[in-house]
């Protein structure tokens, strides 16, 4: 299929820049037939006892980085990606003018500290390789001098002190992510204490989502797209989970596209690695059954995730009525829940 097809007219307003409270009063469009339309609270009248929900517990680090250059003075800000080695981080940046291997950036923190100082080594494509000039950890490190890195779409991505608490999912465990698992950002505690007493189990995987998942797809044939790999984790605990659900006749409900990603890599079975896995239109789910999702943008590999999940017709359709009934879409907006997969 061409990217074109992958493309849809949203109107500005439509784009979510603050989430709504509580979490689970966002909307619910439910692809069934007939179509609903309810609240993300309403998520235990549409499951079964016994369905398992697999959620990603990784976590935000604060990993937008700003300061000035120690050499020029100039001002140029970044993104973390991840920690390649003890003290060796991977970073995007953006300044004027070209950096060279040895310069120092110094990343400002509000907290009236020294700024801290990053020692780049070498260029690997669009990434510099940087030693940051401090003890710690990565996640202890960006915690003093990063900022929550919320998308550019939402407050042209300036955080406010709502994001730290609201760009996050209440279950985040594992310091690792660029970017918020978004589904799962509707969950409460109290709706996970609904689902339990209707028997609706839950389960945790990992996946450190990075900058490359929200990137735009580039080539017109969308079947020659790659997603970066990034890492995950299946536990064994929910490998077992997954089992017994499987041979109860029960559905695995992925919480997320990035959930869906880690679960379709591993086949379900426990694993660590890098999920090097891209899911096109023609993909055949093998593992997930049924799927919690936000709405994605146009021209985006999410789209073309759950394009192949529900089927591409049945999506453009429910994003074309999405937008006439002023659904909130992306990161703080609102959810779609796709009951089951299309046939294969």
């Amino acid at each position: 299929m061409r990217l074109d097809a992958f493309d849809y007219d949203l109107p500005e307003h439509l784009i979510a820049q603050h989430p709504v409270e509580p979490r689970d009063s966002s909307r619910l469009l439910v692809l069934s037939e007939p179509l609903q339309h309810v609240h993300f609270r309403d998520l235990v009248t549409l499951v079964e006892p016994g369905d398992l929900l697999v959620l990603n517990d990784t976590r935000v680090v604060a990993a937008r980085l700003v300061g000035t250059r120690a050499l020029t003075g100039g001002r140029w800000e970044g993104l973390f990606v991840r920690e390649t080695a003890p003290g060796e981080w991977e970073l995007l940046t953006h300044m004027k003018g070209k950096p060279t291997p040895g310069e120092i950036l110094l990343a400002e923190t509000p907290h009236q500290e020294q700024p801290l100082a990053l020692e780049l080594v070498h260029k690997d494509g669009g990434r510099w390789l940087a030693r940051p000039r401090q003890a710690g950890t990565a996640a202890e490190i960006l915690a003093r001098f990063g900022q929550i890195p919320i998308p550019p779409y939402i407050r042209k991505g300036r955080a406010e002190e709502l994001d730290t608490p609201r760009y996050q999912t209440v279950y985040a465990q594992r310091d690792g992510a660029v970017a918020a698992p978004t589904a799962g950002l509707h969950f409460t505690p109290e709706l996970f204490a609904t689902l339990e007493t209707r028997g609706v189990q839950h389960a945790f995987v990992t996946l450190h989502v990075g900058p490359g998942t929200f990137q735009p797809v580039k080539v017109d044939d969308v079947t020659q797209h790659r997603v970066e790999p990034e890492w995950g984790e299946v536990p064994p605990a929910t490998a077992q989970a997954i089992a017994r659900c499987r041979a109860a006749g029960k559905r695995v409900i992925a919480v997320g596209t990035t959930s869906t990603r880690v679960l379709e890599a591993s086949g379900g079975v426990a694993w660590s690695g890098f999920a090097d896995l891209t899911i096109l239109p023609d993909y055949r789910f093998q593992v997930v059954d049924a799927l919690i999702t936000n709405f994605h943008l146009p021209r985006s590999s999410l789209l073309l995730l759950v394009s192949a999940f529900a089927g591409y017709e049945r999506i453009r359709a429910a994003y074309e009525l999405a937008v006439r009934e002023g659904y909130r879409f992306y990161s703080y907006g609102d959810a779609m829940f796709i009951p089951a997969r299309r046939e294969a």
